[in-house]
C-alpha cells in the first residue's frame, strides 16, 4: 500500500503546481490517503458525491495518465465518497493487492460511461423491477437472466441501467472483458469487415468478451446480414454462458423486420421495462442531480422542484436539462432561486414542448381518423361531415369511440374533434359502440382490429 500512497502524493503534488489555486483546493486537497488497491484499481475518498462527480466527469483521464507515467503496470484511480468508503468497510476488514495482467489497457476500452453506476440511478416505480434484475445479473453475470432485455421510451434510463451492469462487474473485476457497443456501430463495424475482407476480426472483438453490452438493438430492422452477424456472436455468447444485455424501445416481440429466430432469442431470458416516472419519482430524480451539479442540495427549493418535475414529465432525460437551465440561469445572472426565476428561465422550453405536444396530439388523433375511414372506404372529409348515411354514421361512431378508448379525451374535446358536435353527441355514440361490442361479436372483432391498428398494444 506504501507505494501506491507514494504514488498518489507525487501525482498530488504535480496537480496542485499545474491547476489554479481555487480548482486545486476545491477537488484535490482534502484527498489525502489511498484508501485501498483492489483489482488494479487505486481507491480515493473524496469528501462528497459533488467533488466525486466532478473529478469522475473533468479530471480523471488526466489522474490516470499522471499515474501511468509513473508505474509500468495498468492501474487506474477509483472515486469513491466517505459514505460509500464506510460501507466497504464495514464488508470486510482485509484487502488483497492483485498483481497487474499484461496488456490490461486493451481492456479499458469498454466504450463504458463510468458516471453511470447503481448508485446514481434513482429508483422508483417505474423501474424497480428492471434496477433490480440488472443489479442481479450484474452480480451474478450469465447465471441470472441471459439475455437481460430492458425496453422502453427514449430518454428514461435504459442505457444508464445497462452501463451500470458493466461498471458494476469491472468494478469488481477489472480483468472481466466488458464491451458496450451502440447498435449502429455494430452495423458499422460489420460493413468495414465486409468491405475490408476483416472477419476475424470483428470477430474478435464481438465473441472474446465476458459481457457484451448492445444498445438500441431495434436499429438492427432491416439490416439482414448484420442481423445474421449478430445471431451468430448472440449463439456463440449465450452457448457459453457469458452475459448478453440488450436495451430497445420496445418488446422483442413488436421489433420491426428483424428475422423471429433473433427475437425469439431476445425473449429467452428476461425482459423488463422502463416506464415515464411518476411526479413523486421525478423529484427524487432532480434532487439526485442536484447533489450532482452543486454541493449545496438545498440551494433550490422544494417548491421549485415541484415546478419543474410537474411541467417536464416525458423523459428524465429533458428532466435534467430543464434543471440544469434554471441553475445556470439564476446563477450565471445572480438571481434568487424562485419559481417566477424558474419560470422566465425555462420559459421558451415550456412553450416549445406544448407546441410539440400538441403536434403530436393532432397527429394521432388524425391517425386515428385516417385509419377508421380507410378501413371503412370513405373520406376523412366525410367521416367528419354531418352526413347521416349509416355509411358514415356508423365509422364516425368508431372514430369517437377510438378516441375515447385511446387518448381518454373529454366528450367535449372529440366533439371539437367532429366539427365541433354537441358533447351528448359523442357520448350517444360512444355507448352504442360500447353496447355493439357487448353483442356482436363480429362488430367487437372489427373494432378490436381497428383498435391494435391505431396504437392499442395487443
Amino acid at each position: 500500500m506504501e507505494e501506491y500512497q507514494k504514488l498518489w502524493d507525487k501525482i498530488k503534488y504535480q496537480l496542485q503546481l499545474t491547476l489554479d489555486e481555487d480548482v486545486y483546493n476545491e477537488h484535490f486537497s482534502a484527498i489525502s490517503n489511498v484508501f485501498k488497491v483492489v483489482n488494479n484499481y487505486i481507491y480515493l475518498i473524496s469528501p462528497n458525491s459533488f467533488i466525486k462527480s466532478k473529478i469522475e466527469a473533468f479530471y480523471l483521464n488526466r489522474l490516470n495518465a499522471m499515474l501511468n507515467e509513473y508505474i509500468s503496470d495498468k492501474h487506474m484511480f477509483k472515486i469513491i465518497t466517505k459514505e460509500q468508503a464506510a460501507e466497504e468497510l464495514a464488508k470486510a476488514s482485509i484487502y488483497e493487492i492483485n498483481k497487474p495482467e499484461e496488456g490490461l489497457e486493451d481492456k479499458y476500452k469498454t466504450g463504458l460511461n463510468n458516471l453511470y453506476t447503481f448508485d446514481n440511478f434513482v429508483v422508483g416505480s417505474s423501474n424497480r423491477l428492471a434496477y433490480t434484475s440488472a443489479m442481479k445479473v450484474a452480480d451474478q453475470p450469465g447465471v441470472v437472466a441471459n439475455p437481460l432485455y430492458i425496453f422502453g421510451d427514449v430518454g428514461l434510463g435504459k442505457t444508464h441501467l445497462m452501463q451500470c451492469v458493466g461498471n458494476y462487474i469491472l468494478e469488481n473485476d477489472v480483468n472481466r472483458r466488458v464491451l458496450y457497443v451502440k447498435t449502429d456501430q455494430f452495423i458499422e463495424d460489420y460493413a468495414k469487415a465486409a468491405q475490408k475482407k476483416t472477419f476475424d476480426e470483428f470477430s474478435k472483438k464481438y465473441e472474446n468478451v465476458d459481457i457484451l453490452l448492445v444498445d438500441d438493438i431495434q436499429f438492427l430492422s432491416g439490416k439482414t446480414q448484420s442481423q445474421l452477424e449478430f445471431f451468430k456472436i448472440f449463439e456463440k455468447l449465450k452457448e457459453e454462458n457469458r452475459q448478453i444485455v440488450i436495451t430497445s424501445d420496445r418488446p422483442a416481440s413488436e421489433l420491426f423486420d428483424i428475422m423471429s429466430r433473433l427475437t425469439s432469442r431476445f425473449e429467452w431470458g428476461l425482459s423488463v421495462d422502463i416506464n415515464r416516472p411518476n411526479l413523486e419519482h421525478r423529484i427524487l430524480i432532480l434532487k439526485k442531480k442536484l447533489q450532482a451539479e452543486t454541493a449545496d442540495p438545498d440551494l433550490i427549493p422544494e417548491n421549485i422542484l415541484d415546478y419543474i418535475a410537474s411541467i417536464f414529465d416525458n423523459n428524465v432525460r429533458e428532466l435534467e436539462g430543464a434543471l440544469k437551465r434554471v441553475l445556470f440561469y439564476c446563477t450565471a445572472f445572480d438571481y434568487k432561486f424562485t419559481v417566477e426565476n424558474a419560470e422566465e428561465a425555462l420559459k421558451n422550453l415550456v412553450n416549445s414542448k406544448n407546441i410539440s405536444n400538441k403536434t403530436i396530439e393532432r397527429s394521432n388523433f388524425n391517425n386515428v381518423l385516417d385509419i377508421v375511414s380507410s378501413y371503412y372506404n370513405i373520406s376523412t372529409i366525410d367521416l367528419l361531415s354531418k352526413k347521416r348515411k349509416k355509411q358514415y354514421v356508423y365509422p364516425r361512431q368508431i372514430s369517437m369511440y377510438i378516441l375515447k378508448e385511446l387518448y381518454d379525451l373529454t366528450y367535449k374535446k372529440i366533439g371539437q374533434i367532429f366539427n365541433n358536435r354537441d358533447h351528448s353527441t359523442v357520448i350517444y355514440s360512444i355507448e352504442q359502440i360500447s353496447h355493439d361490442i357487448l353483442t356482436d361479436k363480429d362488430k367487437k372483432a372489427d373494432i378490436d382490429k381497428l383498435l391494435i391498428k391505431c396504437g392499442k398494444k395487443a
